[in-house]
C-alpha cells in the first residue's frame, strides 16, 4: 500500500486520439481494473465515489438515464457547473452524459476477474494531451480507491505535484500535437 506523498503516474499508456475534422478529437483511454464492474459502475456513477477521484462533483447519481445533474468542476479558479442530462445508463455496462459541452462515454466489459474500463471524451485537440494526463492521474486513483488505499482525489492544480506536466508533455508527444502552454521550438538555420 502506499500512500499519497508516495503516488507517481506510470508512463503515458494506453491511450489514443481518434480525429473528428479539425479542432475536436476524441480521446480514448483504457485501463484494465482488478474489481468487478458493478463496483466500478458504483465508482462511476455514485456522488460519494466521485468524491474520491473525478474531476468534478455530482449532486446525484449518474447511474439513471434522463437524469438531470449538476456536476462541479473541481479545481477551477471559480466555481464551474454544467447541468447535464444522463443520455444512457446501462448498469454495469455502459454511460453516457455531456460534461462542459464535451460528450462522456464509458464502457465496462468483464476483463480476467476485473474490468476493462474504456472512456471516450471529445476534446478540443489543442487541450486532448492535457485531457489524457488528468484522467491518466484520475484513473490511477479510481484503481487505489477501489483497492480499498485511497490516495485522495489529486485534480486541478494538485495533479501538478504528482506528474501531471510530464503525464502531458508525453501524450503530446504520442498524439503528435504541441504541449500547451510551451513555447514555440527553435529551429537552427
Amino acid at each position: 500500500m502506499i500512500k499519497r506523498e508516495q503516488y507517481t503516474p506510470g508512463p503515458a499508456s494506453g491511450a489514443q486520439a481518434l480525429k473528428d475534422g479539425d479542432t475536436t478529437w476524441t480521446l480514448v483511454l483504457v485501463r484494465e481494473l482488478r474489481h468487478a464492474p458493478e463496483k466500478v459502475w458504483l465508482a462511476l456513477t455514485d456522488p460519494a465515489h466521485l468524491h474520491e477521484w473525478a474531476p468534478f462533483d455530482a449532486d446525484r447519481n449518474l447511474g439513471t438515464a434522463g437524469a438531470t445533474v449538476n456536476l462541479t468542476t473541481v479545481g477551477a479558479p471559480s466555481p464551474l457547473v454544467s447541468e447535464t442530462k444522463v443520455t444512457h445508463a446501462d448498469a454495469p455496462r455502459l454511460l453516457e452524459y455531456n460534461w462542459g459541452g464535451n460528450d462522456i462515454r464509458w464502457q465496462l466489459e468483464p476483463w480476467s476477474g476485473g474490468t476493462r474500463l474504456t472512456l471516450w471524451h471529445n476534446i478540443d485537440r489543442r487541450y486532448i494531451s492535457m485531457g489524457a494526463a488528468g484522467w491518466h492521474i484520475c484513473f490511477d486513483v479510481l484503481d487505489h480507491l477501489l483497492s480499498e488505499n485511497p490516495l485522495g482525489r489529486i485534480v486541478g492544480g494538485e495533479a501538478m505535484k504528482f506528474g501531471w506536466p510530464r503525464l502531458n508533455a508525453e501524450y503530446a508527444r504520442q498524439f503528435g500535437t504541441k504541449v500547451p502552454g510551451a513555447p514555440p521550438e527553435i529551429t537552427q538555420s
